[in-house]
């Protein structure tokens, strides 16, 4: 009742003030000699010879056409319009995209694969809609892939000529929340190539043979729900399909085989029982963040699979995706002169929490510790230190097959990272390189990459992946045979 008093008293306010003027006009004495507006005055005054007229009395007319090209600078010229539009404005939607042609080979034989480690033409294109409240995103990749023996669309492994990266829809039912529903791309963490809390799909394959970086994410069928605050922020994604990694099968990359006690590619796959059941091998997973004292500090959980075959069936075979369940941690902000971070997550293998099974992997903690820094003008340098300790390490060894002794992994694996920016000709030229090393295992990956901006839409790329380890059997030692060159050219619009 008080807000609506207020609010009249305001109103009758303001009329009255409207009506000030008004009043006083009714009653306002002429003004005296001298100080009459301009228009009374020109009456009693003698016309102003030719050539002295006000400029702004002055006709078109009176005056002669300056020729063509002589015309005053601060004149609005009248342009004639555009009889036809661009191709994009006349479209309902907003479209964008790029053409990208590139190529790759091995340097190395490699008896499992190809000598071409990639050779393909890709067309994306990004379509933006937005009604009111309502924002629908799609984008496509149509793809001929000369390397692959097949074309066959097979949208969670990515393979085939048509890619669906996005197909979602965004909007806003209350201030405080925003929705996405729909085929998405989703990340959050900390780390730069290494994830701990980001368990959302992977494409290993991509990386490993030098497509563009940004397909090392693999798109998620999801609801992705955020809810913010003054105090606390909340992002829940729930993904009713399990979607896994397109992880390394041996079809593009060949790689160690411990049923076979060698390397094996593409013409022995991996074989893998992957869920498909919707609402039943679903995930769902959490990020509680919020800022202070300029630092973001983040709580992370998730409930699903492991996101690559972590497991195997004694009875079929076949690779499978055990259980998992994780619980972490990270922050992020100023340090000295740079930026850090910090990121933690335990790992439970619901599957096998006691580490007794050695064909489930077992529970992990891992940890990720990052620094990066401006070290001069256009020169960016960052690290990483990365562990994966595992959990109930003497039941791993006790229960480890016979037919594996010499392949056992170690119960604390350490990994460092190195990234190296330099960028020149108005930073249109950039020379990176970042390289994993890990001194446990002794085997490293190194990715060199040159690229060059030519204009604003036509941009040029070349590099590498180069492998090395002391064992066979190791993560990036398994590689070795793969490594590989490539360059690309990119045209945007």
């Amino acid at each position: 009742m008080r807000t609506v008093i207020l609010r009249g008293l305001f109103l009758v306010g303001l009329m009255w003030v409207a009506s000030v003027p008004s009043l006083f006009a009714q009653d306002e004495p002429p003004l005296p000699p001298g100080l009459a507006e301009e228009k009374e005055k020109a009456q009693d005054e003698p016309d102003l010879p030719v050539g002295l007229l006000d400029e702004e009395a002055e006709t078109e007319e009176e005056e002669p056409a300056l020729p063509l090209g002589l015309f005053d600078e601060d004149e609005d010229i009248e342009e004639p319009e555009e009889t036809t539009e661009s191709f994009y404005k006349q479209l309902p939607f907003d479209l964008s995209g790029f053409l990208d042609a590139r190529a790759g080979c091995r340097l190395w034989n490699d008896p499992y694969e190809k000598d071409m480690s990639m050779g393909e033409g890709r067309l994306q294109l990004d379509i933006d809609k937005q009604w009111t409240g309502i924002i629908f995103n799609l984008t496509a990749d149509f793809l001929y892939d000369h390397v692959t023996d097949h074309h066959d669309v097979r949208m969670e492994k990515g393979e085939g000529w048509v890619d669906l990266r996005e197909a979602c829809f965004s909007f806003t039912p209350v201030d405080f929340m925003d929705m996405k529903a729909g085929r998405q791309t989703l990340t959050w963490g900390t780390g730069d190539l290494l994830f701990i809390n980001d368990l959302f799909p992977k494409d290993w394959n991509s990386f490993f043979i030098g497509r563009d970086e940004e397909y090392l994410k693999a798109p998620s069928d999801a609801v992705k729900g955020s809810f913010f605050s003054d105090w606390v922020n909340l992002d829940i994604v729930y993904i009713p399909r399990f979607d896994p990694d397109r992880y390394i099968d041996g079809r593009r990359i060949s790689f160690w085989n411990s049923s076979l006690g060698r390397r094996s590619g593409r013409g022995l796959p991996v074989r893998a029982d992957v869920p498909n059941d919707w609402l039943e091998e679903d995930e769902i997973a959490l990020r509680l963040y919020r800022n202070m004292g300029g630092y973001e500090i983040a709580l992370y959980g998730y409930h699903g699979l492991w996101k690559s075959p972590a497991g195997q069936d004694a009875g079929t075979g076949l690779a499978v995706f055990p259980e998992l369940s994780v619980l972490g941690a990270s922050a992020r902000g100023n340090v000295a002169k740079g930026i850090g971070s910090l990121e933690a997550g335990y790992y439970c293998s619901e599957d096998d929490s006691g580490g007794r099974d050695p064909l489930i992997r077992n529970s992990e903690l891992r940890l990720l510790l990052g620094y990066e820094q401006e070290a001069w003008t256009d020169f960016t340098a960052g690290v990483q230190y990365y562990l994966e300790r595992m959990m109930d390490y003497g039941e791993y060894k006790r229960n480890l097959p016979a037919a594996m002794e010499g392949e056992d992994a170690d119960e604390n694996r350490h990994v460092l990272t190195l990234r190296l920016t330099q960028l020149l000709m108005n930073q249109n030229l950039s020379l990176s390189v970042y390289t994993y090393y890990s001194p446990s295992d002794a085997d490293l990956l190194t990715r060199p990459n040159v690229h060059y901006k030519v204009d604003d839409n036509l941009s040029l790329e070349a590099g590498a992946n180069l492998w090395a380890g002391r064992d066979n059997h190791t993560f990036f030692g398994q590689f070795e045979r793969n490594i590989n060159v490539y360059a690309g050219l990119r045209y945007s619009f």
